[in-house]
């Protein structure tokens, strides 16, 4: 039994509060710590503004009547410290007035002294769940144009369903997820389950791909930074470790991290806490961790290249993601949903894969796995629109197989010579796209004996037989194969 996924407390949210009552400062602190906030108290507007250029905040509750600089001056320079910080302001019971030029101004709400305790933690409340709101829908957006929505797990296999049942099984548990498989297999779709089927699908997932950020740009998109901690860090940021709270960070590639990379993502395993860059205060984070890489991390291990302890962390539960090869059975379900797909997407009517043509993607080994398909699937689409059928057209970047790799197999599995023949005949059609008049000059016959040919051998020939437009064939070659 795997325990069940029930995500540890949240980290208390931190609030500052602007107050230059002593009296008023010292209730208030008291007020939200007992209601379970990390509060700090500041009596100035300039102390207010440095702890916002030191720290991020949940929320400010701030009073508009302060000595020095006031607290409109800090609600026009605050939110650029702290962007997604909402400002809930407090002014004295009928100053309503005020209080409506600081919303212009871009608080959130106000509260009027003084100040009932249910009202005052019910708008900070409101406050929060605004911001998270907005955090959400940020990343939604984000989520939406850099990676769009994720695709259904398509196939039937023995290997596919070895893997559903280790998803099924890891899933409702707390367990740190490796997925390793070569490129192109779906370790993030796996990844996406996991979530999907955990308790915690509810919240964020949250993907980074390692090997396409610079260590020193990784660092801080993970852990955040605060203000001036590098050139360019002119606001205190949020890391993406932050925005996956209470959900799941996926980071694919994780063998490509440096050892400095290493060593802290270590620590939130450990200890649950990140240190942003600069700062010297840890942050509490609550999040599950699903890592993937292409690389054999035993290897690494032993290379020197990947720290020991933090390969046996990652690695609590294993998940192998089967190349496409490992499970051809589910090629023709996987080539009819990608298909499907791109002709809906280019708004095209969808042509049909003839018997020929599976057979030859059966065949073929797809180093680039379920995305070099896919590729290939949408290619075809766009390159046949209006054709009722698609070739097994490869394009360069496939390897096709050559006469001598022919030779090689036929003499391997002792084929006869109908069968050398026909595969002769189904390369030739290959390496010019498909098109029989050329297939025919370079064969050697004519378009009616190549037709009648790939008819018998598959069927799926379309339309009438070609008129002969040369010599008419010797009896020896006709339907020898």
């Amino acid at each position: 039994m795997t325990e069940p996924d029930i995500p540890a407390q949240a980290p208390p949210r931190r609030v500052l509060v602007v107050e230059d009552d002593s009296v008023v400062l010292g209730l208030l602190v008291k007020i939200l710590t007992e209601a379970g906030y990390q509060v700090t108290g500041v009596p100035t507007g300039e102390a207010a503004l440095g702890e916002l250029d030191k720290q991020l905040f949940d929320a400010v509750l701030l009073d508009l009547n302060l000595p020095g600089v006031q607290g409109m001056d800090v609600l026009s320079v605050g939110p650029t410290l702290q962007t997604d910080t909402p400002f809930i302001v407090m002014t004295a019971f009928g100053s309503v007035d005020t209080a409506v030029e600081a919303m212009k101004r871009g608080a959130f709400d106000y509260v009027s002294k003084p100040f009932r305790t249910e009202e005052l933690l019910l708008t900070l409340r409101r406050a929060h769940e605004e911001a998270e709101l907005r955090r959400e829908v940020a990343r939604l957006r984000r989520h939406v144009k850099e990676v769009g929505a994720a695709p259904e797990m398509v196939g039937r296999s023995a290997a596919m369903d070895r893997v559903r049942d280790l998803i099924a099984r890891v899933a409702p548990s707390r367990a740190t997820v490796l997925i390793t498989g070569d490129t192109g297999t779906g370790k993030e779709l796996v990844a996406r389950s996991i979530h999907a089927l955990s308790g915690r699908a509810e919240k964020s997932f949250v993907g980074v791909n390692c090997s396409a950020i610079p260590e020193t740009l990784l660092e801080s998109e993970l852990f955040g930074h605060v203000k001036g901690a590098f050139t360019g860090a002119i606001t205190n940021k949020r890391g993406l470790m932050e925005e996956a709270s209470g959900g799941s960070l996926f980071l694919d590639e994780i063998g490509t991290v440096t050892q400095n990379i290493q060593v802290k993502l270590l620590r939130v395993l450990q200890e649950r806490t990140i240190m942003r860059v600069g700062a010297r205060e840890a942050v509490p984070v609550d999040i599950r961790l699903i890592a993937a890489t292409n690389l054999d991390l035993a290897e690494e291990v032993r290379a020197g290249r990947f720290r020991e302890d933090l390969f046996y962390r990652l690695s609590v539960f294993p998940v192998h993601v089967p190349s496409l090869s490992e499970r051809p059975d589910d090629i023709p379900l996987l080539a009819a949903y990608f298909l499907r797909r791109a002709a809906a997407e280019h708004q095209v009517s969808p042509p049909t894969i003839p018997p020929t043509t599976m057979q030859r993607l059966m065949e073929y080994e797809w180093p680039g796995n379920v995305r070099e398909l896919e590729n290939f699937i949408e290619r075809s689409v766009i390159m046949h629109a209006g054709s009722k059928t698609i070739p097994f057209d490869p394009g360069e970047g496939l390897h096709r197989r050559r006469e001598h790799d022919l030779l090689k197999s036929a003499r391997e599995e002792r084929w006869d010579l109908d069968r050398l023949e026909r595969e002769y005949i189904l390369s030739v059609l290959d390496d010019v796209a498909g098109h029989q008049g050329r297939a025919a000059e370079i064969l050697g016959i004519d378009r009616r004996t190549l037709y009648r040919k790939l008819k018998r051998y598959r069927g799926d020939v379309d339309g009438d037989e070609p008129d002969d437009l040369g010599d008419e064939p010797e009896a020896s070659e006709v339907e020898t194969g």
